[in-house]
């Protein structure tokens, strides 16, 4: 699917194709392709990179254009079972032009507005940042849910929520690798301003996303520190919650057990005394030293504090 866009007064719009500087390939088609790499001469290999999710993010210069791998996450939803993923975008900046190519749909300019786009170069950096913001807004979402387990994870003994944890903590490792390869990425970027046509504008607000990126990295590995930290705990949680439930289950069978005891003997095949002594009051005599039985032990039980 492609889309066509272009500036105007400084924002990003939808553009004619005689006037659109900015094409964005979503799953691009054989044909889609085909154009690609007859028509923008990228490299085939380039290519396949930006719609492979474990393709590491990096920057090549090719003769009439730069080629920029970006990491960014992928669009989460209930059937992940708690598991955010990453995927690949590539950004190809001509001098006039810049071309898009990512797996699935997702918003190349989203996150706060910082200044009018006039430039592919802006709309390059806008879209690089956008990066950064969509990690923010996930990392916030993964320690919501987390918090949110917790809360289960008090009264749970099962290893359900247990295993949501681990599957959001192996999440973290996922978006630490990417922020991470995003930070070399725009370092690259960097060091080769003059290169890719950058001005001093640009330059600073590139700096402003390396600080960006780098705070983002710190608050995901915070998360994941805590997260890591607390399953121990979590753990030791979950089977004190199992122990608790067996002694409470203990307890009440042994209760169950002495009236049961009490009337077994008192209803064996053999003539006891009280037949004799207490006569119709037997039955009620039996049934008060079951009770009291029962009564023994909640006293016990309240008197140890189990």
């Amino acid at each position: 699917m492609l889309k066509q866009m272009g500036l105007r007064d400084g924002k990003v719009v939808e553009a004619p194709t005689e006037t659109c500087c900015i094409e964005i390939y979503v799953a691009p088609d054989p044909a889609e392709r085909k154009r690609l790499v007859e028509d923008f001469k990228i490299d085939e290999h380039t290519l396949i990179s930006a719609l492979d999710p474990d393709e590491l993010s990096r920057i090549e210069f090719e003769p009439d254009h730069a080629a920029l791998i970006v990491k960014r996450p992928k669009n989460y939803s209930s059937e992940d079972n708690f598991l955010f993923t990453v995927s690949s975008l590539g950004l190809f900046m001509y001098k006039d032009r810049l071309v898009a190519v990512q797996a699935s749909d997702i918003s190349l300019f989203e996150g706060r507005v910082l200044g009018a786009l006039r430039s592919v170069q802006d709309v390059l950096l806008r879209a690089v940042r956008s990066t950064i913001f969509h990690f923010e807004r996930h990392l916030k979402t993964i320690n919501a849910l987390t918090d949110e387990l917790e809360g289960e994870i008090s009264t749970a003994m099962t290893n359900k929520h247990l295993l949501n944890l681990f599957t959001l903590e192996k999440s973290l490792v996922y978006y630490l690798n990417a922020i991470n390869a995003n930070g070399k990425l725009i370092e690259k970027l960097r060091n080769n301003t003059a290169r890719l046509g950058f001005t001093p504008e640009q330059v600073e607000f590139l700096d402003d996303i390396a600080i960006e990126n780098n705070q983002c990295y710190e608050l995901a590995e915070i998360y994941a520190q805590v997260l890591a930290g607390l399953m121990d705990a979590r753990v030791s949680v979950v089977s004190n919650n199992l122990n608790v439930l067996m002694k409470t289950l203990t307890l009440v069978m042994i209760a169950i057990m002495m009236p049961t005891l009490v009337i077994s003997a008192f209803s064996m095949n053999v003539r006891l005394p009280v037949e004799q002594e207490a006569g119709a009051l037997s039955f009620w005599a039996i049934m008060g030293l079951a009770a009291a039985s029962t009564l023994a032990v909640v006293a016990v039980w309240r008197l140890k504090k189990w």
